[in-house]
């Protein structure tokens, strides 16, 4: 007699605990541990330390992905990734590099698969004159991009790390095209060419903005705007449509050749 009255109680218990499993928010589990890796990371950032900094805030919203510790987490080592990205900061993702008789910045770019444009801007050069035996900081790591329709936001990586969303326009009727291509065209500032007209740079008619990547899809890109509210949304005849000012950063990141990943 005992043991039937016993079973029922045993059969809730058990029920109980798989609800609460469930249904308990998986914020509460690891959140301490989260939180002290932010504080840790905020630390490093106040001492200069900034290589420190954006990993630990990395290992903190990969290692703990409730919301709150993402959403801390995140935009700080995005911000982070660009700011030592776009400075002398030689870290993993970079060497030293001494000019050798006879280099040019060109000859660099291509040789470490970069631009001339982050070599300029992450060394401080304001000309494109450099010397021999000068130390420079070249990036040696493997940019790539994946543009999210379903999101409209696109991703900037570096190797297997996202180093910033941007927010993006894609196609009307989801006409973007999905697929893995590759970046084969750079224009600055170019000319629209429409049915009859060709619109030159700085027209407010002009909606490719500042900057061109023509992608191996024949016809298709990842360009500027001259109608920034269109961001965020499925607005184009196809292509990847940009903020001007974040078009011109990206534009000087990528060389020809990146590999570009659209999905659904």
């Amino acid at each position: 007699m005992k043991l039937k009255a016993f079973l029922p109680a045993v059969v809730i218990a058990v029920v109980v605990i798989g609800l609460l499993v469930v249904f308990v928010p998986k914020i509460q589990f690891g959140s301490k541990e989260g939180e002290a890796l932010i504080s840790q990371a905020a630390l490093y950032e106040k001492e200069g330390k900034l290589s420190e900094a954006r990993d630990t805030y990395r290992k903190a919203y990969e290692s703990y992905p409730d919301p709150a510790i993402v959403n801390a987490a995140k935009p700080k080592a995005e911000e982070l990734s660009m700011k030592i990205l776009f400075s002398p900061i030689v870290d993993s993702n970079s060497k030293e590099y001494a000019v050798q008789a006879g280099d040019s910045l060109a000859k660099i770019a291509k040789v470490f698969g970069t631009t001339i444009e982050l070599i300029k801007k992450s060394n401080n050069l304001p000309g494109n004159n450099i010397r021999q035996g000068q130390k420079l900081k070249v990036v040696t790591s493997k940019f790539s991009v994946v543009v999210d329709k379903s999101q409209n936001i696109l991703l900037l990586k570096q190797n297997d790390d996202v180093m910033k969303t941007y927010k993006v326009a894609t196609g009307l009727n989801n006409c973007t095209p999905v697929g893995t291509f590759k970046i084969t065209t750079k224009l600055v500032d170019p000319v629209w060419y429409k049915t009859g007209a060709a619109v030159p740079p700085g027209s407010p008619e002009n909606i490719l903005g500042t900057r061109w990547m023509g992608l191996s899809k024949e016809g298709y890109g990842i360009h500027g705007t001259t109608d920034p509210s269109s961001l965020g949304k499925q607005a184009t005849a196809g292509c990847v449509r940009m903020l001007n000012s974040e078009v011109e950063e990206l534009y000087g990141i990528l060389p020809e050749g990146t590999e570009v990943t659209i999905v659904d």
